[in-house]
């Protein structure tokens, strides 16, 4: 499995790397991004390459983007705090800012030991609770892997190490929201109970707990004004070329065969009551 894996990440990158005549450039980290909070708790290393966010009893730490951006390819590499990382979330997410945002997330569940658990999350238009989690094939404390969200206009797809883990459609043909707000990307680490089985507390006596980022160009459209205009949607932006508007047969192999190992919930499957509409095959 691991191997298909792997040749599955390598056919993806290929077929995006077709999309661009060079590699994404390494650029500082304040060329795009600004401290959210817990400036203290914040370090840029690798002259500015690399930025280091950390929580303790005191406070957490995040950072944002300086735009907002109406599609894209997203892109952050991350490794995870070690240790007995109980109930800590590092986060990579996207989100606007509406009365009812729109938001795209990225939670990496701390753990004292692997699997480790992603949850992935998908607000449009204010409504949430469309949970997915799958349990990582790797030890994300171990090293830096690369975290995607690919956003046009026809769907959404979450990527571990260029590995499609998860797809939104768009089915506003049937009345379900897709994002369509301007957003901008938020990197964060912070606690909650809800995070580990039974709400246990962090063990700070490991603490603080620390986590790294690094990969901070955005192949994104930037949106004026916190809107998104039509040249966002424009086939001159690779990803809204056609070959992106679904999965092609290898990545939806590759998909399929990570649900099939690695997911651990689905709320299209798990919550009880009737379905939402998205869970249904049109």
């Amino acid at each position: 499995m691991e191997l298909f894996l792997l040749i599955s990440l390598l056919v993806f990158l290929l077929v995006a790397a077709g999309q661009a005549t060079a590699a994404p450039p390494d650029v500082p980290w304040s060329q795009n991004y600004a401290i959210l909070y817990g400036q203290d708790h914040t370090q840029s290393l690798n002259q500015g390459k690399e930025i280091q966010l950390s929580i303790d009893q005191v406070s957490g730490s995040g950072f944002r983007s300086l735009n907002t951006y109406g599609s894209g390819f997203f892109s952050m590499r991350i490794m995870l705090p070690p240790g007995d990382s109980t109930s800590i979330i590092t986060t990579f997410y996207l989100r606007s800012y509406a009365n009812n945002h729109d938001e795209i997330d990225f939670e990496f569940l701390g753990n004292s030991k692997p699997p480790y658990l992603l949850h992935t999350n998908i607000f449009t238009n204010g409504q949430g609770s469309r949970e997915q989690r799958i349990n990582l094939w790797f030890d994300p404390t171990k090293d830096f892997h690369d975290y995607h969200v690919l956003w046009n206009q026809h769907q959404v797809v979450w990527l571990v190490d260029g590995i499609p883990i998860r797809v939104f459609q768009n089915k506003e043909n049937i009345g379900v929201k897709f994002p369509v707000q301007a957003m901008q990307i938020e990197a964060t680490i912070w606690t909650a109970p809800w995070a580990s089985p039974g709400g246990q507390p962090p063990n700070w006596g490991q603490g603080p707990f620390r986590a790294y980022f690094q990969g901070f160009n955005i192949d994104g459209c930037v949106a004026q004004n916190n809107t998104i205009a039509t040249p966002c949607f424009g086939s001159n932006s690779w990803w809204n070329r056609n070959d992106y508007w679904k999965l092609n047969p290898k990545q939806l192999k590759a998909y399929l065969g990570v649900r099939k190992k690695y997911l651990v919930y689905d709320y299209c499957i798990h919550r009880p009551g009737p379905k939402p509409p998205e869970c249904t095959r049109h």
